[in-house]
């Protein structure tokens, strides 16, 4: 099926994209002393001055992924930010919620308003401190479910850590083959890093310790063989006996870390990009969110894939690069399997298992380390896909131009 052309002038197009480096999301970890509202002005800062032409006045919309709004996290962000970074006080910003897809569903929604007219140019970007706001601090002492839910799926709905276990018994993966998996994340990551690949989209970090520039997070030790000498996490008698069919293989090291970060791009319609003499160095080609499995939960970059690809009239063939958040290693795996996608093209710079998931933030990061990567070995297409709480995926292409 031939490609779809652009839109024209009003075809969503990134012009500068970038994140901070991720930090260990623990008190003592890289980022821990920079307040969540900082370390996104920090990164907005390094984002607009990339794109001297761009007047900060002209930015029609802030839109920022953030799971966990509350504590220092909680009087959106994106507004504080926006700012703290010195820049004009009637741009407005918002606060986006998908959990893990906040800021790709920030990008999606600002690619939905420059193709309709509504905004000429938007910045998409997401923070999560996990170090100072805790993940799920926003929900404790509370029943997020109500009666219905708690009906629909007697005897209940479970953590992420065990609807990983659930993935796991249901793909039938081996627990050698998830510790693999993970101990090639951290390798791919090292060598990115090693090559400098990461030097480009990184903006510094100004702490109150020093400047940090690269992520703390890479484990070059790693090997399977180390790997296998974790307990698992997440498994209990009354879950056992729940869940007889699993094994409980899903430990921290093949799990995402818990990180601090932050990234954004700055998007705009390709007219007005034409119009500031910027290079536009990618499209939005296509974009897709489903829902899946509540139980199960991470399944959905599955379903997500099928339904991108049919609208963009690719095949998955023609993508250069995939990144599947890696949430949990089960999740790649079994979307290598059903999608019948080419490993080397897998997150070929390491995944979240390497340089963490700092929840809100990931989405734009992954967009970010991607985006260059397409530039640097001059490719054309990247798909970006992201499994999420209650049972969501989004999916997105670019097109580098």
């Amino acid at each position: 099926m031939a490609h779809p052309q652009p839109d024209g002038p009003r075809d969503a197009v990134i012009v500068s994209t970038v994140r901070t480096p991720v930090g260990r999301g623990k008190a003592g970890g890289a980022l821990h002393g920079v307040h969540p509202v900082d370390l996104l002005s920090q990164t907005l800062q390094g984002l607009l001055a990339r794109a001297p032409e761009v007047d900060p006045g002209a930015v029609d919309d802030v839109i920022v992924g953030c799971v966990s709004q509350v504590g220092e996290q909680s009087a959106t962000p994106g507004r504080m930010a926006w700012l703290a970074a010195g820049f004009p006080a009637h741009v407005p910003a918002t606060t986006i919620d998908r959990k893990c897809g906040s800021s790709q569903q920030a990008v999606h929604f600002a690619a939905q308003a420059i193709r309709s007219g509504d905004a000429d140019i938007v910045v998409a970007g997401g923070v999560e401190s996990m170090s100072r706001v805790v993940m799920g601090s926003a929900r404790m002492g509370a029943d997020p479910y109500g009666a219905g839910v708690a009906e629909r799926y007697a005897p209940g709905l479970v953590s992420q850590g065990v609807a990983s276990e659930l993935v796991t018994a249901e793909w039938g993966f081996t627990r050698e083959e998830l510790d693999s998996y993970a101990a090639r994340s951290h390798a791919r990551a090292a060598a990115a890093q090693d090559a400098g690949a990461f030097d480009r989209e990184i903006v510094p970090v100004t702490t109150p310790g020093g400047v940090v520039t690269a992520d703390e997070t890479i484990r070059r030790d790693t090997t399977p063989e180390k790997l296998a000498g974790l307990k698992p996490v997440f498994g209990t008698p009354e879950l056992a006996q729940r869940f007889p069919q699993v094994r409980w293989s899903t430990t921290a090291g093949n799990s995402s870390q818990i990180t601090d970060g932050a990234s954004a791009l700055l998007m705009m319609s390709r007219a007005k990009a034409e119009q500031l003499g910027l290079r536009a160095r990618a499209r939005v080609h296509s974009t897709a969110v489903v829902g899946s499995d509540p139980l199960l939960m991470l399944t959905g970059p599955i379903p997500a894939t099928e339904k991108v690809l049919a609208r963009s009239g690719l095949t998955l063939a023609e993508i250069d690069h995939v990144e599947v958040n890696e949430a949990f290693a089960p999740v790649p795996l079994a979307w290598l399997q059903e999608c019948k996608g080419d490993p080397e093209r897998l997150n070929p710079r390491g995944g979240a298992i390497a340089l963490g998931h700092p929840l809100g933030a990931s989405g734009t990061r992954l967009m970010t380390t991607m985006l260059h990567a397409l530039e640097d070995n001059d490719q054309r297409f990247g798909l970006q896909l992201m499994c999420e709480a209650g049972g969501m995926a989004n999916a997105t292409i670019i097109e580098r131009l």
